[in-house]
Parts: structure tokens; sequence; C-alpha cells
């Protein structure tokens, strides 16, 4: 549990200090979260070690609202004086946010039945290839297999072929 914690706190203080030493106007917190997900993907911290306290974190996220629910509370008086613009801020940017979404999900969509048709494309011609191999096999094999009979008869001094005889 002890690996678990320094690794999560490790990457929320390596957060902090690039918010520090670069003035970045981000959340510490984001850029931790940001920097563990790179790690993880890296393969320089194994799932294992933060598994089991990220799922205790998960279970018990509600409480991480209390604070800033709180905080709500201290500025209330501030936020009645400025309600419009928050409103306004929130509705325009979640619709833009649905829009956004909506596009890339059609792009992605686009883009994937593209790959698969490219990819279609390519298994047929692929196919159209191994299957002129396999005729060309066959025809070699024929050849060969009445090389080898001509060469049976001919080791047995039976070269000459009746008519008879090939039938």
């Amino acid at each position: 549990m002890a690996r678990q914690f320094f690794v999560i706190f490790g990457c929320l203080a390596l957060g902090e200090f690039i918010v520090w030493a670069t003035g970045i106007k981000l959340p510490s917190s984001i850029i931790g979260m940001l920097l563990l997900t790179l790690f993880l993907k890296l393969g320089w911290v194994k799932l294992g070690w933060v598994e089991r306290l990220s799922q205790l974190l998960i279970a018990n996220l509600g409480f991480f609202f209390v604070p800033p629910g709180v905080a709500l509370i201290l500025y209330l008086d501030l936020i009645k004086a400025q309600w419009f613009p928050i409103v306004t801020a929130t509705v325009v940017s979640t619709l833009l946010v649905l829009v956004v979404t909506g596009q890339m999900h059609q792009l992605v969509i686009k883009f994937e039945r593209r790959l698969m048709a490219m990819d279609l494309l390519h298994h047929r011609a692929h196919a159209q290839k191994m299957k002129k191999v396999l005729e060309e096999t066959e025809e070699v094999e024929a050849m060969e297999e009445a090389e080898r009979i001509e060469l049976d008869k001919a080791l047995l001094g039976q070269d000459k072929i009746t008519k008879k005889e090939e039938k």
C-alpha cells in the first residue's frame, strides 16, 4: 500500500512542481493524473502498483465533492452577483462540447469505414494472389507428377507410352 501512495502522490507532487516551475494555469491534480497515465502507458508504473488505492479512491469519490461544495457556499454572494455569466458560460460550453464530440464521432466513424474498406480491398487482392499462387502450384505439381511418371517409366524401360496407358 505504501508503494501505491508513493506513486499516486508522487505524480501529484510532480504535477505541483510543474505548475510551480512553469506557472502553467492547469490544476496540479490534472497534470499529476496525466503524468500517471503517461507512466502507465510507458510501462514505468505497473497497474498493480496503483490499482487497489485507485479503487479505494474511486469508491469514496463522493467525499471529494464536499470541499468544493463548501467553497460554493462561502462564495454564494459572488455567485449571486455573477450568475448570468456563470450560467451563460455553462450552457455555451456544454453545447460546444456536445457539438465537438458529435463531429469527432462522425469523423471517427468515417475514418473507420475507410479503413475497413481499405482492409477489405487488401484482403480481396491478397485472396486473388493466393488463388493464383495455388493454381500455379497445382499446375507445377501436375507437371512434376508427369515428369516423375516419365522418369519411373524410363527407369523401368518403358520409354514409349501407349495410348492405352495414358487413359
